[in-house]
């Protein structure tokens, strides 16, 4: 089993806190990782060693720092196979899955390294002779990282890794519920040759983490997780005048109009629901069916959801797991009994979990339910389980009005082969990102990343967007003399 300690100055040690247990939620009795956690002086240890490594680290070129990155990444890839099975074991997605995310925080560690390679300021024509005026970037200094359980190796890589390669130290508080992905991340980058007290990671809980968002020895916060826990960080630094970044919550609709290709429509919405057992902010929890089409299409989905291969995760053919922790899945099972209490019609049939040596696991069944009307919690709570929520809409522009009617705005998908459709929806979806043609999960590490109202606070992440977070702009006025 392995001891769970945390990087702090460049060595690795236990903490002195409470005790610590990572379990498989598909066997709660299984321990993978025990340990104790980090204290408050523990995390404040780790900010003093980021504080101390900030000015060599920030003064280290570019294309020495995108090094590390690189190397990292070949590590990561390298570990990916035995890495994924972790993964799956510690947070319940399968293996493919975890193989998978391993292999996108190598790709995330490859691209963010290409920030040596592009452009890393402006030159401008002074309106006086003998001038110039550029406008440079530097780094915040001391970055807190918080991340959530559900990619505990891909969110992490894109927000460390854009803050490392543009000259920031970090301090890294992982959800305590996936330690051990956090320590074979932070490893890698370790090995990879990263300075001590470059990166610092403290596995604590969220009462210990207010300590570091809180700190005053913090310059900036990224975070990823619920909308109400954002909101308070965002309050907080903002009293101190301290930036963050934020991806919050989110309740994103598939809508799937008369002339799509339903056959790729029923596919694209299956997986945007169940994939990772509903457990992502980008997963499709809200289904709004054009009434001419809604009888067959809501019975295929509902059918394939019934088909679904629900069991251990790290078994050959298993397309989903368990939720992440015994609270997880009881949220999601009363979610389910209120809505139908409320008049929900259930079009799943399956209720049964696996047996036998899972029998204690958190497991859920894939539920598809349609709703009386939108004015239920489970059209407008994010409940962040395999729960589909739908309701028929008479037109496409009812359609579009019952996706566009909630606070969250993260992400959205549109089935049409109409291009008129797809670009009405780009104005009528007020989303970080649409979908067209494909589910409404997924992100690439090129191109921006997070969303709009409720579901997002500050610059966004991934891509060159990233840099408008982890630096801000000097304008320097250059003259010879």
């Amino acid at each position: 089993m392995t001891v769970i300690e945390h990087l702090v100055g460049g060595r690795w040690r236990a903490g002195g806190g409470a005790a610590i247990a990572d379990v498989e939620p598909a066997r709660p009795g299984r321990e993978i990782a025990s340990g104790t956690a980090a204290t408050a002086a523990e995390v404040g240890d780790a900010v003093t060693a980021a504080r101390a490594a900030a000015d060599a680290w920030m003064r280290t070129p570019y294309h020495e720092r995108a090094g590390v990155l690189v190397r990292a990444a070949g590590l990561v890839d390298a570990a990916a196979d035995a890495w994924g099975a972790e993964l799956a074991a510690e947070e319940g997605k399968t293996r493919p899955e975890g193989v998978g995310e391993v292999r996108r925080a190598a790709e995330i560690l490859r691209y963010c390294a290409g920030e040596a390679d592009r452009e890393a300021g402006e030159l401008y024509a002074s309106p006086r002779r003998g001038e110039r005026i550029l406008v440079t970037r530097r780094p915040l200094g001391v970055v807190a990282v918080v991340t959530p359980f559900n990619f505990p190796i891909a969110i992490p890589a894109w927000k460390i890794a854009p803050a490392l390669v543009h000259g920031n130290c970090v301090v890294w508080k992982p959800a305590s519920t996936v330690p051990l992905l956090a320590m074979r991340l932070a490893a890698a980058l370790q090995d990879a040759g990263l300075p001590p007290g470059v990166l610092n990671l403290v596995v604590t809980d969220g009462r210990t983490g207010t300590a570091l968002v809180q700190h005053p020895g913090v310059d900036a916060v990224t975070f990823t997780g619920s909308t109400g826990v954002g909101r308070s960080i965002a309050a907080s630094c903002a009293a101190r005048g301290v930036p963050v970044q934020a991806e919050l919550g989110g309740k994103n609709a598939a809508v799937v109009l008369a002339d799509a290709d339903l056959d790729l429509a029923a596919e694209q919405v299956l997986l945007g629901a169940f994939r990772s057992s509903g457990q992502k902010c980008t997963a499709t929890s809200r289904l709004v069916v054009d009434a001419r089409v809604a009888d067959g299409f809501v019975a295929e989905v509902a059918r394939r959801a019934d088909a679904l291969v629900v069991g251990d995760p790290l078994a050959d053919g298993v397309q989903m797991g368990p939720l992440v922790t015994a609270a997880a899945a009881r949220t999601v099972t009363e979610g389910v009994g209120s809505a139908v209490a409320q008049g929900a019609r259930p079009l799943t049939v399956r209720d049964e979990r696996p047996g036998g040596e899972l029998a204690d696991g958190y497991f859920v069944p894939p539920a598809v339910l349609e709703l009386p009307t939108t004015g239920l919690a489970l059209w407008r709570e994010e409940l962040f389980g395999p729960v589909l929520a739908v309701v028929r809409a008479g037109s496409t522009a009812e359609a579009f009005a019952l996706a566009a009617d909630t606070d969250y705005g993260l992400s959205a998908a549109v089935f049409t082969t109409d291009l008129g459709a797809a670009l009405d929806a780009v104005d009528a979806l007020d989303v970080g990102v649409l979908h067209v043609n494909s589910e409404t999960a997924g992100a690439d590490p090129h191109v921006p990343f997070g969303g709009a109202r409720h579901s997002g606070y500050g610059p966004k992440e991934q891509g060159r967007a990233s840099r408008e977070f982890f630096t801000h702009t000097t304008t320097v006025y250059l003259r010879g003399r």
